[in-house]
C-alpha cells in the first residue's frame, strides 16, 4: 500500500472530489492501483466514472473484484438511477407531508425554538472572532505601514510575505486587507 484516502462528499457529485483528486495523483506518481472499497461509493454518475476511466489510472473495487469496464459502466449507470430515485422519492415525501400541513424546516416551531437561538448564539461568536483578528492585525499593519508599504496592495504582499493569513487561512489581497482595518476601525 502506498497511500490511504477517505473521501467524505457524496458520490453523486460530478466534480473530482478533493481525497479522489489526491488518490489519483498518488496513484499516478506511483505507478499503483486505486483500490476503491466499494465501486457503487465511488460514483454515482456514469460520465464521472467515464472520466476516472479516462486518466489511465488502473482501479480495483474490493467488492467487485473482478469487474472489467463494461462492467463497471452499467454499474455506474444503475447507481446514477437510483440516485435520481432516491432523490425522486425524498421530493415527493417531502411535498406530501408539506400537503398535509407538516411544517418543515425552521417553519417547524420546535425545530426553530432550537435552531434560531443557537444560530444567534453562532453568529455572536464568529463576529466577536472576527473583531478580535481585526484589532489585532491593526498592530501588524502600522509596523508594515512604518516600514513604507503605502497602498492596501503593499501591505497585502507585506503579510503574504510574513506568511500571515486571513481569518480564512487564504492569501491577503487589497480588499482583505480593506475589509480587516474597516472592521477594526
Amino acid at each position: 500500500m502506498v497511500a490511504e484516502f477517505t473521501e467524505v462528499e457524496t458520490g453523486t457529485s460530478k466534480r473530482l472530489r478533493p481525497e479522489l483528486a489526491a488518490a489519483i495523483a498518488e496513484a499516478k506518481k506511483a505507478g499503483a492501483t486505486l483500490v476503491i472499497a466499494k465501486l457503487d461509493r465511488l460514483a454515482r454518475n456514469v460520465a464521472f466514472v467515464s472520466k476516472l476511466m479516462e486518466t489511465k489510472v488502473e482501479f480495483v473495487a474490493v467488492d467487485m473484484p473482478t469487474a472489467n469496464r463494461l462492467t463497471i459502466h452499467i454499474i455506474a449507470a444503475m447507481a446514477e438511477h437510483e440516485a435520481e430515485m432516491i432523490s425522486a422519492r425524498t421530493k415527493a415525501a417531502l411535498r406530501a407531508a408539506k400537503a398535509r400541513g407538516t411544517l418543515l424546516g425552521s417553519a417547524n416551531p420546535k425545530i426553530r425554538q432550537h435552531a434560531v437561538p443557537g444560530l444567534a448564539r453562532a453568529a455572536v461568536a464568529s463576529t466577536a472572532r472576527a473583531d478580535q483578528r481585526a484589532d489585532d492585525l491593526v498592530p501588524l499593519v502600522d509596523g508594515i505601514r512604518r516600514a513604507g508599504a503605502t497602498t492596501l496592495q503593499s501591505i497585502a504582499d507585506a503579510l503574504n510575505a510574513r506568511g500571515i493569513p486571513t481569518a480564512r487561512g487564504g492569501q491577503w489581497h487589497p480588499t482583505t486587507v480593506k475589509n480587516a482595518l474597516d472592521r477594526a476601525a
